[in-house]
């Protein structure tokens, strides 16, 4: 993988070979854009007026200041936009809602470009306040704008997809959010399910407890409150945030399913016990037996009744030992398979080099699109398979397939096949690259599975093309590209430039990234001396994950 940066503002990975100019505008934009009212969902209460205060345009922050701040927007990966009043400087500032008034200490600054601050107190809540469910809420990091209403949630992420579309893709914004019913922006889709809709959750064994974060406001260093009295601050939870060797103990998960909790609760009710002698794998000494705990939940094909993989990670195989959490874990109807990976690296990896099956099967099932998939402990699979349902089919329906079985459809980044698949039923053939081997051998899988003879898996690194790639398939008619969060290397844009396949859709789970690879497969790489040669007719933002920063798209762009 090239190297690479990472743009806080915009959660992208902004790599070499991209131009400066790109780069500097993914870094800013969350920043500067301005807000519009969004299409969906209906307008909340109007912010409060801002505190008096006298205008501060050339104010530049000092690193250890106390400042006042007024939340505007959220950024990609979910911290709040704040300015000082009177003053144009962007702090990010976590645990900041748009709307809310709050006193931040100034922690970091970036280039002169930005700053970071740490959040004190809340002077004035945001005003689409709603309390969260769960306690952890603010200190997790996974569910960050939990305490803002539902509805302003998927506001604010219409708005960065909007307004990244317009900085950094180029594009017209009258073209984009015209009352025609062909504007470019569809409206955000939002996700029936705003809880229990993950279904694969992966927590830590740590040795040193994470209870919560605070900062004083006469000093600056950092104060961790920890709990007292718990042995030797064991904690089975999730990574702290910024912290590899903190875990925030937790007790349960408003995202996984209630199977899945009652599992959890199962283990933290007796793995600390002394009599056991399980001990958490310690980051630093590189000693202990417990890494990780999975947790993923699929379906019965022939009842739809749920199904539970437990995956246990530790540092050798020793089963004997594991036998009493397996015990008591299987009492849980709904688990079907306990599995143990040995993962003998001092790397923090859940993957591996050995699997063995310690109660039940080695994999569960899950339906999508009408298909049959097999889950293995370290099978990718979208984590929220109903909303994933939805996503997929807004994918079948922008590819336009003719359904007479004519055409070639080209799966980039394929995984382990899911688009594919469900296109292949109405396609001549598909074509799907993969650079993960295992992902691979899962597709491959699952085609014959669900006994589909029309489908080809390679394995091959999209980033690492050269002149040969394409000569082994046809021509493709439709393109899917799916990329993970640093987008399409410039060699693939290139390539894709020189193919021109009628049409392009261009799955992100970044739209940052992908607002910049819209940018240069219809406006064209001047630096590259590259044409662009295609017109972007639709992009519809999903939301796959509530209460977190990210955001899904898929755009459809046709031949010019």
């Amino acid at each position: 993988m090239a190297a690479h940066a990472v743009s806080p503002l915009t959660g992208g990975l902004l790599r070499r070979g991209v131009p400066l100019h790109h780069s500097r505008r993914l870094l800013a934009v969350a920043a500067v854009a301005p807000e519009a009212p969004a299409p969906t969902p209906a307008p909340s209460k109007p912010p409060p007026p801002p505190s008096p205060a006298s205008p501060r345009k050339g104010y530049f922050p000092k690193h250890g200041e106390t400042v006042e701040l007024t939340c505007e927007s959220l950024a990609f990966k979910g911290k709040g936009v704040c300015k000082v009043a009177g003053s144009t400087f962007v702090l990010l500032c976590d645990g900041a809602l748009p709307g809310e008034r709050l006193v931040a200490r100034v922690r970091r600054l970036r280039r002169g470009s930005f700053a970071e601050a740490a959040k004190l107190r809340t002077l004035e809540p945001h005003h689409d306040a709603v309390e969260a469910p769960c306690p952890l809420a603010a200190d997790c990091g996974g569910c960050k704008t939990q305490a803002l209403a539902y509805a302003a949630q998927i506001r604010h992420k219409y708005l960065q997809v909007r307004d990244l579309l317009v900085n950094v893709g180029k594009f017209d914004p009258k073209r984009l959010e015209s009352s025609e019913p062909d504007a470019i922006l569809k409206p955000i889709v939002p996700c029936d399910e705003i809880f229990r809709y993950r279904n694969k959750m992966e927590f830590s064994f740590g040795t040193k407890r994470w209870m919560q974060r605070e900062w004083k406001e006469k000093e600056e260093e950092e104060v961790v409150k920890e709990e007292a009295n718990e042995a030797d601050g064991y904690a089975l939870g999730l990574h702290a945030p910024s912290f590899f060797d903190k875990v925030l103990h937790v007790e349960k998960c408003f995202l996984q399913s209630e199977p899945a909790d009652k599992v959890l609760a199962v283990v933290q009710e007796i793995w600390m016990d002394p009599a056991l002698g399980l001990t958490p794998y310690d980051v630093h000494k590189h000693v202990g037996f417990l890494k990780h705990l999975m947790i993923r939940t699929g379906r019965n094909v022939s009842t739809g009744t749920p199904e539970v993989m437990v995956n246990f990670v530790t540092s050798s195989y020793k089963p004997d030992i594991l036998m009493p959490l397996v015990d008591n874990i299987t009492k849980i109807p709904e688990v079907v398979s306990v599995i143990n990976n040995v993962n003998t690296s001092v790397g923090n990896t859940s993957v591996g080099e050995q699997e063995y099956t310690l109660y039940g099967k080695p994999n569960i099932t899950e339906m999508l699109r009408g298909l049959t998939f097999q889950i293995s402990a370290n099978s990718f699979f979208q984590t929220n398979t109903k909303q994933a349902d939805v996503l997929y089919k807004l994918i079948e329906d922008s590819a336009g397939l003719k359904g007479d079985g004519s055409e070639i459809v080209l799966d980039l980044f394929c995984g382990t096949g899911t688009i594919g698949l469900a296109l292949a039923r109405r396609a001549k053939h598909v074509y799907g690259y993969e650079v993960v081997p295992e992902a691979i051998a899962d597709a491959r899988k699952n085609a014959k599975l669900n006994s589909i003879n029309n489908a080809t898996f390679v394995q091959g690194d999209l980033n690492k093309i050269n002149e040969s790639f394409g000569k082994e398939f046809p021509k493709p008619d439709i393109i899917i590209s799916d990329p993970n969060r640093p987008g399409m290397h410039m060699k693939l844009i290139k390539w894709l430039l020189e193919v021109k396949a009628p049409r392009i859709v261009y799955v992100s789970c970044n739209p940052a990234t992908c607002a910049r690879d819209l940018d240069y497969l219809c406006h064209g790489v001047e630096e590259k001396d590259l044409r662009g040669c295609y017109e972007l007719k639709s992009v519809i933002p999903v939301d796959m994950f509530p209460h977190t920063p990210h955001i899904e798209c898929v755009c459809l762009l046709e031949l010019r």
